[in-house]
């Protein structure tokens, strides 16, 4: 740290200028004077009564974010990916064992929840372990600049974006906060689940009663949020989420792959196209078939339920979903495991 006789290196500072400068080129004008912006700023105040002024500050003190562009992009050579890989990021052991010490802490709220809403407690502690390793990492993007970038820098896929800004000031009016204050992911993602304003604004509960919703300093609120999504999303309660499929030898798949993560086969025809549970089993709701891909490996094959189907609305990836699934699972086992080693 620069002491009051110490003087700075002028090179490092000239070249981070310099990086500044090249990063926002094309950017430099403030979100408040960028027509589209300001077409935004008019389509708020006619259509919900914001004030013009009011907004025209919050979007002059938005920035362009050139590394929001920068991981929201699609890889340019996205090759196969691996589930191995995919995995091992979420099912390991500092997850495990930070799953381990979330349940432990918020037990009562967890189980309450999980009777509210219907929803299976592992499934809650899956969430928000893969989403953000039970608040460790909840993003440090000011969530008006980010979504600002989205809205109006990244054209694939404005429009949603637009969408999200609109729920974001809508969200802090309701919540009676500075829309400025709000921090989350590169994609405006918030709090411990990782909610966008839109389902902030459509899902999210106050479960501790305290009158007021707040994802990231309040895991009750949290908790309670995670399990309403799921259950307004069509959650079964106690029916399966997915089994390990048996695949026949000439199995007829590419049908059941086409059809990907919609549950649209019951067991008479998994059977007929050579593919039945595992365990055995004959649940009575429908399935997807679910390939799990590992270059040069032997690909995993499941059979995903409806849950396993709602897992999948709060992010459209039979990764994600496996993850979900596969953590709480893991961190449900080491709980029984502690618990039998206290008797």
């Amino acid at each position: 740290m620069n002491t009051p006789t110490t003087r700075p290196r002028l090179a490092p500072i000239l070249l981070a200028g310099l990086l500044s400068l090249f990063a926002t080129a094309g950017h430099a004008e403030r979100y408040a004077d960028r027509p589209e912006a300001q077409q935004f700023i008019d389509e708020m105040t006619e259509k919900h009564g914001f004030d013009k002024d009011a907004l025209t500050y919050i979007f002059r003190r938005a920035e362009f974010q050139p590394s929001v562009i920068k991981y929201i992009s699609p890889p340019k050579d996205p090759g196969v990916r691996s589930w191995q890989r995919y995995r091992s990021r979420f099912i390991e052991p500092v997850r495990i064992k930070a799953g381990l010490a979330f349940w432990k802490r918020h037990e009562a709220t967890i189980k309450a929840a999980s009777e509210k809403y219907g929803v299976a407690e592992e499934i809650i502690v899956g969430i928000i372990g893969v989403e953000t390793i039970y608040g460790r990492n909840t993003g440090n993007y000011q969530a008006v600049s980010a979504l600002s970038t989205l809205a109006f820098d990244y054209p694939r896929r404005a429009e949603l974006f637009r969408g999200e800004l609109e729920a974001l000031l809508l969200m802090a009016r309701e919540q009676h906060r500075d829309p400025l204050d709000y921090q989350g992911s590169y994609a405006g993602a918030l709090g411990l689940p990782q909610f966008l304003p839109s389902s902030v604004r459509n899902y999210a509960v106050d479960f501790d009663g305290d009158g007021q919703i707040d994802l990231l300093n309040s895991p009750a609120d949290a908790i309670g949020s995670v399990a309403r999504y799921m259950q307004m999303h069509g959650w079964e309660t106690g029916a399966p989420v997915a089994i390990r499929a048996n695949v026949e030898p000439g199995a007829n798949l590419p049908p059941l792959i086409a059809n990907d993560i919609n549950p649209a086969f019951d067991n008479a025809t998994l059977a007929g196209y050579g593919v039945k549970p595992a365990d055995g089993s004959a649940p009575a709701g429908k399935a997807a078939f679910v390939e799990l891909v590992t270059p040069g490996e032997d690909s995993e094959y499941w059979l995903g339920y409806q849950n396993f189907y709602v897992i999948t609305r709060y992010n459209r990836s039979s990764f994600y979903a496996m993850s979900v699934f596969q953590l709480g699972e893991a961190v449900k086992a080491a709980r029984t495991a502690a618990q039998v080693s206290r008797r």
